[in-house]
């Protein structure tokens, strides 16, 4: 048996998985980023946190979108400014109401 030397591999980058967790966290993401916060009425479980996202990441330019059933908030990451309207279809077509923009 012959001793090896233990060699150190790099770290991957553009990896789906970061390490929060996040596929989406810097992976494909462009420099003029935008994070927008929305309040939607009527998510009470995962089911419909899933079908919120599904529907806003089909947008145009949305790279990320995490949907919050207890709290009632969407943040959706895109690569420049959404229409209003647009979200408010998309959320819409998921079968929820969105409020607007939520105010910290």
């Amino acid at each position: 048996m012959t001793a090896h030397a233990k060699t150190e591999l790099p770290q991957a980058t553009g990896s789906c998985c970061s390490p929060s967790g996040s596929c989406h966290d810097g992976a494909g993401a462009t420099d003029g980023a935008v994070t927008t916060v929305y309040e939607v009425t009527g998510m009470s479980c995962g089911h419909c946190e899933g079908a919120v996202s599904a529907e806003l990441t089909e947008l145009a330019g949305v790279t990320s979108v995490q949907a919050v059933a207890a709290t009632g908030r969407v943040t959706v990451v895109s690569e420049g400014p959404l229409e209003e309207a647009a979200v408010r279809a998309a959320v819409d077509e998921a079968g929820y109401e969105l409020v607007g923009r939520a105010q910290d």
